[in-house]
């Protein structure tokens, strides 16, 4: 099984339901964290470079076992409850864990299209402004995932020098209709981000709900640039 595969498999094994029932509500750690506490070099670590699927309590278990003394140092900082602080940082860490997750997947696929070995996923990347460093044939893309109400492919303008990343900048957004479960109005006429959703061939959706991109996303710049080649 390729991996793009075999981590579609893994997201649909994902419980969303559970998940945004247990931590929407909880809003406790919503500060700005400090570098030596966030996840996402972890992220990296455990799904791209070691290939590792974790579920979201054996990653947080490991980010707890990894960071537990800077945590603590910023919780007495912050002056926050102990008990506020631990109900509230699993959801924090949640947030971005399923963001971040839905990223290295896009990855995977990208990967899958361009060739292994096309694509880099790092935090410096990310913090770079590309959350999908893709490099083939001599062609350098920095793809930005982002989540909106409307989804669409956008170049930009080449990345800042200051970023030190040659290449085209592409924004993905994607939308990921809070109808998904029910589609339909009461007149039973489908709600039109469904609609949109559904025509957008570069998304799709699980039955567990989580959305993910397609080769799609990437066939369009590949095949321009081997046509630019010919």
């Amino acid at each position: 099984m390729v991996l793009d595969e075999k981590f579609e498999k893994f997201l649909k094994s994902i419980d969303l339901v559970a998940y945004r029932k247990k931590y929407r509500a909880i809003k406790l750690v919503e500060m700005d964290l400090p570098e030596d506490i966030q996840a996402i070099e972890l992220l990296y670590k455990v799904y791209w470079d070691n290939k590792s699927f974790l579920d979201y309590e054996d990653f947080y278990k490991e980010y707890l076992n990894l960071y537990r003394e800077n945590i603590e140092n910023f919780r007495i900082k912050i002056t926050m409850c102990e008990d506020c602080f631990y109900r509230g940082l699993p959801a924090r860490i949640y947030r971005t864990w399923a963001s971040i997750i839905t990223q290295i997947h896009a990855g995977y696929v990208a990967e899958s299209v361009f060739g292994e070995g096309t694509v880099l996923m790092s935090k410096e990347l990310d913090h770079q402004g590309a959350d999908i460093r893709v490099e083939y044939k001599e062609h350098f893309l920095n793809y930005q995932v982002k989540k909106t109400s409307h989804s669409g492919v956008m170049s930009r303008k080449p990345l800042p020098r200051k970023n030190k990343l040659n290449g085209e900048s592409i924004d993905i957004k994607y939308e990921v209709p809070t109808c998904l479960s029910d589609p339909k109005t009461k007149k039973g006429e489908f709600r039109k981000p469904y609609l949109r959703f559904l025509e957008d061939k570069r998304t799709k959706a699980f039955e567990n709900g989580f959305v993910i991109f397609t080769p799609y996303t990437f066939e369009e710049k590949k095949e321009e640039i081997n046509n630019s080649l010919k």
